[in-house]
């Protein structure tokens, strides 16, 4: 038998360990700061690049993709290598998706505070860096498969079959969700529309959060996780099952994130019935990280690293048997919109994939510098003041959650709304949102403890760039390949194309009759296109992030009904590129706002929210005010609205500018009338007021059983 001597490669595992640290402060500093401006609307500085509404997109990708992203590449970098026998398939292709992915980390930090974005949750990011995106994950994906091909070990262990799975579908869903149409350098309108955008978004969106914070950190556990324990996995069998139902269940479940909603009732109730059925590969696997402790719980005791580890896949758990919980339409009916959905996302992010990284890093870092942990003390400080933080955050996200759906639905015994005024729901929050700041300090603490701890480690130690390492060689690896699922491992690409199929086929049976039944997406004949001047107002509203904090969705509830009026219906929005149904109501709903109140309380409104709404913790838009509204970019926004759909009648684009010149002008003059003298007509606040006094008018000026006609 011949042996191969080969060298493992460190420096990119280094590189993206570094990266971890970093963008784990940046992110969670920009999340606290969030935080703070829920209860003191001051830390919004009164700056339009630092509003909750542009921030709250940049801590979400910084937590997601830089955090957790290059935790997950550092992790797969080192796992791979090491489970393939073999040296990553192209040291060039590791550093291009070191400075790529990192590269688009940056224009994120950039774009998203300038208001470059979608407004489609965890797809934010515009279209030149959607491109770069695809490309780089291509990069990554072409790597580690190429290092799997040329792998000196027969079987592929069970965390190359979820480093597999995630990367085939999170570039499916992303290509899939990010087709849209350029409208200018960084604005473009999604393909999709309305009901049909919904769909596709959350079907990302869910799938998102499974297949780039679950499975591959999934594959992370059952890699280091043994390691760690010096324990094999307590069941093979089990990981399989696990694996399989998982990655074909998953991508069932996103139609959860729109119960009770203009979405066609049939694909709401597959995304619960395959929601609930996920309790059992998920528990599969947390019991298999487990249970592999079985007889290491004294190692446990003293390693910080198995803490971390222990709490994280606990976490995980737990946020897998709640999520489907929060699934079910009746526990749903309660639950969405609130606080709860954000103390159960923060579940998985703060525990599942925070002290997961944290374990990693904890355990790759002594052994990059060859040497031992600075401070073991410091690393169980940094394990109880995290674990102690987490239960701040979401302990009050769960008492503000329940307490905000029981309000909203509360009746009197005269059946009127006990709490008409959404502004008495908030205030009573405002402790809750003070107790999660506490919490957020307490875990960003641990997080600078560690950066420390790390930064002493490698400094009493001395980085081992490669390591040398000696296997059979390829021939002789690739032998007898065994039966059943051994013979699947044998052969990568044959369960690169399984796993491809097991994710295509429930995206598929949901979203493909969106597309091709036309009763799916019923119009209604009063509902017509915005106006040029409305397509302005719209992408304002975008632009301030005002979808983070205000729902579009009326739901089929009484309690909704009586507060914000007629039920959203689905023909309303056939021409919403991109929807706006929003996933939290930190303020009202404004699917009806439309005429509810003058054109000078929106003015005023903008300008100070709490001259109109006293106690309001909303940010002030003084710039909207000030800034001149940019009617040169009308001609490129219409001709690509026409192109994903909207029936523009040609020609608009050379009459749109003065279409919109005589709207403002309207309006202005309205203004002025109602003892508003600085309304300029060229501003900006005028086209936010002209959209916001469109929302939900179309449907007025028609009876509620207007005649359905298939979408054309």
């Amino acid at each position: 038998m011949k042996i191969e001597t080969f060298k493992y490669d460190n420096r990119i595992v280094r590189a993206f360990a570094i990266a971890t640290m970093l963008w784990a402060f940046v992110g969670m500093s920009a999340g606290l700061l969030a935080a703070v401006q829920l209860f003191f609307p001051g830390a919004n500085l009164d700056l339009q690049y630092t509003t909750f509404g542009r921030l709250r997109p940049l801590h979400t990708n910084a937590v997601i993709f830089a955090f957790v992203g290059n935790g997950m590449f550092m992790g797969i970098y080192y796992s791979t290598q090491r489970l393939c026998k073999a040296r990553m398939f192209s040291d060039v292709l590791s550093w291009i998706n070191f400075w790529g992915w990192n590269a688009i980390i940056v224009a994120a930090a950039i774009t998203l505070p300038l208001g470059l974005t979608t407004s489609k949750e965890y797809a934010e990011l515009e279209w030149p860096i959607d491109i770069a995106i695809a490309l780089v994950w291509v990069v990554f994906g072409v790597n580690v498969i190429g290092t799997i091909l040329r792998r000196r070990e027969r079987h592929l262990y069970v965390a190359l079959w979820f480093y597999i799975a995630t990367i085939i579908t999170v570039a499916v869903l992303h290509i899939v969700n990010s087709l849209e149409v350029p409208a200018g350098p960084f604005k473009s309108y999604p393909i999709y529309a309305g009901v049909q955008d919904a769909l596709v978004q959350w079907w990302y969106g869910h799938n998102a959060v499974a297949f780039f914070l679950t499975t591959p950190y999934l594959g992370l556990m059952y890699y280091f996780l043994p390691k760690a324990a010096n324990r094999p996995v307590f069941s093979y069998r089990l990981s399989i099952i696990h694996f399989w139902a998982l990655i074909f269940l998953y991508i069932w479940a996103g139609p959860h994130h729109l119960l009770y909603t203009a979405l066609p009732d049939w694909a709401q109730s597959l995304g619960m019935v395959f929601s609930v059925m996920l309790i059992a590969p998920s528990w599969g696997g947390m019991l298999n990280g487990l249970l592999t402790l079985r007889g290491a719980w004294d190692r446990v005791r003293q390693e910080p690293m198995l803490k971390f580890m222990v709490v994280a896949v606990t976490a995980y758990g737990m946020a897998t048997l709640e999520g489907p919980m929060l699934a079910v339409k009746s526990v749903n009916s309660l639950s969405h919109y609130t606080d709860w959905t954000i103390a159960h996302v923060h579940t998985g992010a703060l525990g599942w994939n925070g002290f997961l990284t944290f374990s990693m890093l904890y355990w790759l870092m002594p052994r990059l510098y060859d040497t031992k942990l600075w401070s073991v003390k410091l690393a169980n400080y940094h394990f109880w003041i995290g674990l102690v933080g987490m239960m701040f955050y979401v302990v009050p996200m769960y008492w503000s959650g329940i307490t905000q759906g029981l309000m909203w639905k509360q009746f009197t015994a005269d059946g009127f709304l006990q709490y008409p005024n959404f502004l008495e729901t908030v205030l009573q929050l405002v402790p809750m949102y003070r107790l999660r700041a506490i919490g957020g300090t307490l875990y960003l603490t641990g997080v600078v403890l560690m950066i420390y701890n790390l930064y002493r480690t490698a400094k009493a130690g001395r980085f081992v760039p490669e390591v040398e390492a000696q296997a059979p060689a390829l021939a002789d690896a690739h032998g007898e390949t065994g039966h059943g699922h051994r013979w699947i491992e044998a052969k990568p690409l044959l369960l690169t194309g399984l796993a491809t199929v097991a994710i295509l086929i429930g995206g598929a049976v949901e979203i493909v009759p969106m597309f091709l039944i036309k009763s799916n997406v019923p119009t209604i004949s009063s509902v017509h296109p915005y106006t040029p001047l409305e397509v302005l107002g719209r992408d304002l509203y975008i632009r301030e992030g005002c979808v983070g904090c205000h729902s579009q969705m009326i739901r089929p509830f009484r309690s909704e009904t009586e507060r914000y009026g007629d039920y959203s219906k689905a023909g309303e929005f056939v021409y919403d590129h991109p929807f706006l149904w929003g996933s939290k109501r930190t303020g009202p709903d404004l699917h009806r706002v439309g005429g509810k109140y003058p054109d000078a309380w929106h003015f005023n409104h903008m300008e100070d929210p709490r001259s109109m709404s006293p106690g309001s913790i909303m940010p002030r838009y003084p710039w909207l005010l000030s800034q001149k509204l940019d009617l040169s970019s009308l001609p490129s926004r219409i001709s690509a609205l026409r192109r994903v759909g909207v029936p523009y009648p040609a020609g608009l684009e050379i009459v749109a500018r003065k279409d919109a010149e005589t709207q403002a002008q309207k309006i202005s003059a309205g203004l002025k009338t109602a003892l508003v003298n600085d309304a300029k007509p060229d501003r900006e606040i005028i086209a936010v007021i002209a959209y916001l006094q469109r929302l939900g008018t179309d449907i007025k000026a028609a009876p509620t059983a207007a005649v359905v006609s298939p979408q054309p």
